[in-house]
């Protein structure tokens, strides 16, 4: 009897569907872990295994899962992130350049797919005007879905990238204002107070998300930098609370997280730990958990229902697919963009979704849609998303193998950082600064260096610096930076630096900025110094004053004798690099020939950064630079340097001004590595990282 009983139990545990949540809740991440796996053996994007996934297991399907609250909790929670992620990775710099082709194909892809839609609803399929202006409206939506694959293959940077994210911004906005406007006139409210009460709305919460939340994100940052648990939670509630501010404002929450992302946008580097977090989080859990959702409202028994159903829902579909490829086609052929380009503009935009679902249960629940365009949009949403994913896909390798055979047979330099730890204070800001710095192909480790002296004590002081060195191990596991880190004797503390950069074969050297100096520094020479007059390399001095992400731009000085170094390539583009991290312009000190060589380079590396160049000689004279800029800019020198010891004068009257003039500024001074003097070719520049 008592094994009857437990048996009873059991079996009840996997009545469908399932009700126990420590159940359901394994099955979604058994789904999670397996679908990408299997249908990737047969070169199906894990996308669409979810969203398959989510029918089997559906209402519609075996009835194992239904939807709940929870899950439409989780769904809602990975909608609003794939908005907020594309918000957070666009790039500012690219977008500001290319806004207006954002513009030509946000009114292609609104309008296009309305005048294709509306006749068909109208005239084909015998629809009333207001179903017909509002199903129409729907074909002008799309969600992007397939975002995570652009994300994947790491061209979110791409040009059609950018300007597809726009697009989608301005035409779902469009659609949704114009939703709000359908359902005042139905409800008899359409009159000056619902067009005031929706400009203020608008306007508080632009004011809002544009102007309050970025100076809250950098006190927030600033006063909890070394608190990271806090900064996720922080970005969290940031995305929720605009999601729900652009609801009260009248448009859908998706606007709000993609407004948030863009507001936090260069607060948030793309190599930083808090990316990695935000990105792991939702895409392991949140965003796979909204495919599934989307999957589970699929009913493909609708099929079956006569041909009134079929034609209906094939009628939606192709009207759909045809209005997002003619907008590609017409936005391609404009700019003059590749047929990969095309294709991923249209993979990005032909999937409906989120909006597309809103749209139609807003006028089901009004009576103005009835089943069968519900259930025809529901098989538009199954079969655009599996389009979008295919071909999104499909352009993304594409391109990679495109961008792969553009520079033939030239290698890439080989970078090896160093970073000598004097203050183990610094070490989290230095290691920041080295993960921005770095080539995303390396597969060399950043090296961390403590070179304890040779004493009585040496032995402890040793141990104590490798367990301090061990602690950076795991922070910088927390972006995925591979850190290789060494704690070694020596008499003398530069010289042991400079043996190991030479065992390292380090290229590029990042260390922090040295204690005022002495009289005895003087005289037996600063560490520094040493190292500007012995090291070969790149060498890179820093003082952080402030968490790198809340400057305001980059105010970047070139003496004129830099500007025929061959050299300078590497210094460039590590600071396009970090320009781009941070999404800070750059405001450039140089004569004609330094501007010459910095735009032969941003040329040949395609680079988005904004350089506002300033012919003015501020090295002259730094009190005009401290007139120009404010202490929240980040100050970059370029210092040339001779081989000769007597520069060690000069190098020191540098550092003192710049620590008595811009004190509390964030200061990094650069010492291009010791090289013949020679012209920049397109070979150099293409063998460095793009930016």
């Amino acid at each position: 009897m008592m094994h009857s009983n437990f048996f009873d139990h059991l079996s009840r545990q996997f009545d469908p569907p399932f009700t126990n949540p420590v159940l359901i809740f394994s099955v979604l991440l058994f789904i999670i872990l397996i679908a990408p796996i299997l249908l990737g053996k047969i070169k199906i994007p894990g996308i669409v295994g979810f969203i398959i996934a989510g029918i089997i297991i559906g209402p519609n399907g075996f009835n194992i899962l239904k939807k709940t609250s929870a899950i439409d909790l989780f769904s809602t929670i990975g909608l609003l992130y794939i908005m907020f992620i594309a918000g957070i990775e666009l790039d500012l710099a690219e977008f500001k350049k290319k806004k207006h082709k954002s513009f030509v194909f946000g009114f292609f892809t609104f309008i296009i797919p309305i005048l294709i839609g509306f006749p068909v609803c109208y005239y084909l399929l015998n629809y009333s005007l207001l179903t017909s202006i509002l199903t129409a409206s729907m074909f002008a939506t799309h969600t992007l879905v397939a975002y995570p694959i652009v994300n994947k293959f790491g061209i979110a940077k791409n040009e059609a990238v950018a300007v597809t994210v726009g697009g989608t911004i301005l035409t779902d906005t469009a659609v949704l204002i114009i939703l709000a406007v359908i359902m005042g006139s139905v409800d008899g409210q359409l009159n000056s107070t619902f067009w005031i009460q929706l400009a203020i709305s608008l306007s508080i919460f632009t004011a809002t998300v544009f102007i309050l939340i970025p100076k809250i994100a950098k006190w927030f940052f600033t006063k909890l930098e070394s608190d990271k648990t806090s900064h996720y939670i922080f970005v969290l509630s940031v995305v929720f609370f605009s999601a729900f501010m652009a609801q009260l404002a009248g448009i859908e929450p998706i606007i709000g997280a993609f407004v948030a992302g863009l507001a936090l946008n260069r607060l948030i580097p793309h190599s930083s730990i808090l990316m990695n977090r935000i990105e792991f989080v939702g895409n392991a859990l949140f965003i796979p958990f909204f495919l599934i959702s989307v999957g589970m409202l699929v009913d493909l028994k609708v099929l079956f229902n006569g041909p009134d159903a079929l034609i209906i829902a094939g009628s939606l579909t192709i009207v759909a697919i045809l209005g997002k490829y003619l907008s590609a086609t017409f936005t391609s052929w404009i700019f003059k963009y590749t047929k990969n380009q095309t294709l991923l503009i249209f993979g990005l935009s032909s999937a409906h979704a989120a909006a597309t679902l809103a749209i139609i249960l807003v006028g089901y629940k009004a009576e103005i849609i009835d089943d069968h365009i519900l259930n025809g949009t529901i098989i538009l949403i199954l079969i655009t998303c599996i389009v979008a994913s295919f071909a999104t896909e499909k352009a993304s390798r594409r391109i990679i193998a495109s961008e792969e055979t553009d520079v033939p047979d030239i290698q890439q330099n080989s970078e090896n950082i160093l970073i000598p730890i004097a203050d183990f204070n610094n070490m989290e800001s230095l290691l920041d600064l080295a993960v921005l710095f770095t080539d995303k192909t390396t597969t060399q480790p950043i090296n961390l260096l403590s070179v304890v002296a040779d004493s009585d004590n040496a032995q402890a002081n040793l141990i104590t610096a490798r367990k301090k060195l061990n602690e950076t191990i795991k922070y910088a596991s927390g972006n995925g930076t591979n850190v290789e880190v060494i704690a070694t004797l020596d008499y003398n503390v530069p010289s042991g630096v400079l043996r190991i950069a030479k065992e390292k074969l380090a290229n590029i050297i990042i260390t922090g900025w040295p204690r005022k100096v002495t009289v005895f520094d003087k005289f037996m020479g600063d560490k520094s110094a040493v190292l500007v007059e012995r090291s070969p390399a790149n060498l890179f001095i820093l003082h952080l004053q402030r968490p790198l992400t809340v400057h305001h731009s980059i105010q970047l000085v070139c003496p004129p004798s830099l500007s025929t170094e061959k050299t300078m390539l590497v210094w460039l583009s590590k600071v396009t690099r970090l320009s781009a991290e941070l999404s800070l312009d750059i405001n450039c000190y140089c004569d004609e020939e330094t501007k010459a060589h910095i735009n032969h380079f941003l040329a040949a590396s395609k680079s988005s950064v904004i350089f506002n160049f300033v012919h003015e000689e501020v090295w002259k004279e730094w009190k005009l630079l401290k007139d120009k800029i404010n202490a929240e800019d980040f100050l970059i020198v370029v210092v040339d340097r001779d081989t000769e010891p007597t520069y060690l004068i000069p190098l020191t009257n540098i550092q003192r001004k710049l620590e008595n003039m811009f004190e509390t500024y964030t200061k990094l001074l650069i010492y291009p590595q010791i090289q013949s003097k020679l012209s920049l070719t397109d070979d150099d520049i293409l063998s460095e990282n793009d930016v």
